[in-house]
């Protein structure tokens, strides 16, 4: 066992075959990385989390002894045993943030290695449990919990479920486990265990504050923040699967202009090209999109474009990219990861991925993007199936540019952001956004908005939206939406659903995006999704539709869909959005800043109010404004605590509001509890 400082701002340990680094990186922050029997190394330097590697702020204080040693970053110290273990420590009063657990002096030592895939070992790192402490951040989950303590996370990128592997804990710390490979995280309450399946080395960051809103300036100091948010995203987004035509989609276009309906996005969903991976509208249905483009923007409107990371094997893209080794590639059975029914040929075809983890993939995307639409002056992109998507979920089958699937895969959405984020801005376009199913530590610094995937139209899919929101949040990303009324689902003519699609618009004019998404279900048109590996050559059924590119709708999902009640609420909402516009954007001009998100949990606020950390259906949109939403179906009041330590006062009346205090507040169905904080004017009534 020796111990050493490697240069002014580092601590290394070797003891048997592990050789042990911890260097200053950040501000109040250090990192760690391990390895057994190699060197300790950086293979993910300049496509990982960090932008680079981070200054400290003042000197870095190292001592070494003969059995233990000690390297302290400003509010952060850890110190190292003989063993190799860590413990990390305020500078300030010595108590522990977190403590690397042997779990017995026999072994397994904390930090153990065994058989991963390939030549790289398969890592666990063991933490100690301390009590009442609570998580938050972790990326997004539908689970519905806001506190993750007691969750087991499987570190997998799929639909709906977002892994950003970084937590907030409420003993002043957050922790990045900053390793795309697949695992899990078990946040238990007697430990918790960081697995990663496979990997070259432990690799993790840390770093100390008091408040939620510092370890998140903290933590995006290093890894990013998102650039502003362009002003024309701010309004209202609409969309559905999927308007099949130039005609349709500029019919609704025109409509909302007609109205007087406000209308910031319109998006041409999956299915607008010939073929998957041709990226280019299909000339017979779009016969002038450059026309499409022009007219929106005349009306105010911006077109968003469906992108997918999979090329179909007829398609005009696909004999180059195979060949110049541009496609991920499976260690077993055939070259394709993913089945779809494109537009065609009938039936089934085999999709292949782009590697987006390979520049020169990377810039061949952009290149067909470009020519597909920005020629068109398209310049909002929707990254659909980015985790990727890819059936079955077998990433230890999947061999990137990067490296093996096991130890890779979870960095995918970033990269697959970067190229759009790269090429728009080497194309000299300075607002940048992509619309994203799913994000990696980092994703938020290449203008990555993420939506919560295809999610059903239920309450129950509601309910869990608002922790979902929230703890992307506490994990970097500040751009955050759902599918308003949920994606799978609802038939317009249902009173029911009538009811959620106003109670889910209501929550989702106060979220950083508001955009209305949905594949619709009317009896006459049912629309049934089905397992597509399961499918093969099968005919679909008469009265089914499958999830079949050609000609594939689903009802109508606008905002005159649904009734003249429903109808007049949702109008008044987009009203609203636009009144809102302004505090939303400065909102986003402070997220790009330091790191708050715009849609924040209240603990984020008020730490130190021990009921306000335990609510988990109630949200702030910047500082100034708590939303409440109605999350139960014919529910006409719902109880809702506001914060103590300031003043409140109904938005929609004016009328004070005691703080500290839960309130049964009514709720009638064209309103949810909305509250103003302290002195805050802010536009909610037209007049």
């Amino acid at each position: 066992m020796t111990f050493s400082r490697p240069d002014p701002s580092s601590l290394a340990w070797h003891g048997g075959h592990e050789s042990l680094r911890i260097e200053a990186w950040g501000p109040d922050a250090l990192r760690v990385r391990a390895a057994l029997g190699r060197p300790v190394s950086d293979p993910l330097a300049g496509v990982g989390a960090f932008l680079e590697p981070a200054p400290a702020r003042g000197p870095i204080e190292v001592a070494i002894g003969r059995r233990s040693a000690r390297i302290a970053n400003r509010g952060i110290a850890a110190e190292v045993s003989a063993s190799g273990a860590i413990r990390f420590v305020r500078t300030a009063d010595g108590r522990e943030l977190l403590a690397e657990e042997e779990r017995h002096f026999a072994g397994p030592p904390a930090r153990a290695y065994d058989e991963g895939a390939g030549d790289l070992p398969r890592i666990e790192v063991n933490f100690a449990a301390a009590d009442g402490e609570r998580f938050w951040g972790m990326g997004q989950q539908q689970h519905g919990r806001l506190d993750l303590r007691g969750c087991v996370i499987d570190l997998v990128e799929r639909n709906s479920h977002v892994v950003i592997p970084f937590v907030v804990s409420s003993r002043g710390y957050g922790f990045l486990w900053h390793s795309p490979a697949t695992g899990r995280v078990e946040l238990a309450e007697n430990g918790t265990r960081w697995v990663a399946d496979a990997a070259p080395q432990v690799d993790y960051w840390i770093t100390a504050a008091e408040a939620p809103a510092a370890i998140l300036e903290r933590y995006t100091a290093v890894t990013g923040r998102a650039p502003m948010l362009p002003a024309w995203a701010g309004g209202f987004w609409q969309s559905k699967l999927r308007y099949r035509s130039q005609d349709e989609l500029l019919a609704v276009a025109r409509e909302h202009h007609r109205r007087g309906l406000p209308l910031a996005v319109i998006v041409a969903d999956a299915g607008h090209w010939p073929l998957m991976g041709d990226w280019r509208f299909d000339p017979v249905l779009w016969p002038d999109p450059a026309a499409m483009v022009a007219e929106l923007r005349e009306m105010g409107m911006e077109l968003a474009v469906s992108v997918w990371p999979t090329v179909n094997a007829l398609s005009e893209s696909y004999p180059a990219m195979r060949d110049r080794g541009l496609l991920v590639r499976t260690a077993r059975g055939p070259q394709v990861p993913t089945p779809l029914f494109d537009n065609r040929p009938d039936g089934a075809v085999h999709l292949h991925l782009y590697d987006a983890t390979n520049p020169e993939a990377r810039a061949f995307l952009w290149d067909r993007l470009r020519d597909g639409y920005g020629r068109l002056g398209i310049r909002a992109f929707w990254l659909d199936a980015d985790e990727p998507e890819v059936k079955p979920l077998q990433p230890d089958n999947l061999r990137y540019h990067l490296g093996h699937g096991s130890a890779v895969h979870d960095i995918y959405p970033l990269l697959h952001a970067r190229a759009i984020h790269d090429g728009l801005r080497g194309d000299g376009h300075s607002d940048v956004l992509t619309l994203n199913r799913s994000a990696w530590a980092g994703s938020q610094r290449y203008g990555a908005a993420v939506w919560s995937g295809d999610v059903d139209a239920t309450f129950d899919a509601l309910r869990a939206q608002i922790p979902a929101g929230l703890n992307i949040g506490m994990s970097g990303i500040p751009w955050w939406t759902s599918d308003v009324g949920g994606f799978k689902g609802g038939d317009p003519d249902d009173p029911a659903y009538r009811e959620l699609i106003v109670r889910w618009s209501q929550f989702g004019v106060f979220c950083p995006l508001f955009r209305w998404h949905g594949a619709r279900v009317t009896p006459g048109a049912a629309m049934e999704f089905r397992d597509l590996a399961d499918l093969g050559d099968a005919t679909p059924d008469a009265d089914a539709t499958p999830f079949s590119l050609a000609g594939l709708t689903g009802g109508p999902n606008e905002v005159w869909s649904y009734g003249d009640e429903a109808y007049a609420i949702v109008r008044d909402l987009l009203l609203l959005r636009e009144r809102l516009r302004p505090y939303i954007l400065e909102q986003m001009r402070v997220a790009s800043l330091n790191g708050s998100p715009p849609m924040r949990a209240l603990l984020f606020e008020f730490p130190d109010d021990p009921r306000a950390i335990d609510v988990a259906d109630e949200f702030l949109l910047g500082p100034d404004l708590l939303v409440a939403p109605v999350l139960v179906a014919g529910a006409r009041e719902r109880a809702v605590y506001l914060p103590a330590g300031v003043r409140w006062r109904d938005a929609w009346s004016g009328e004070p509001m005691p703080a500290g205090e839960v309130h049964l507040a009514a709720a009638p169905l064209d309103r949810i509890p909305v509250y103003l904080r302290d002195d805050a004017r802010l536009p909610m009534s037209a007049g």
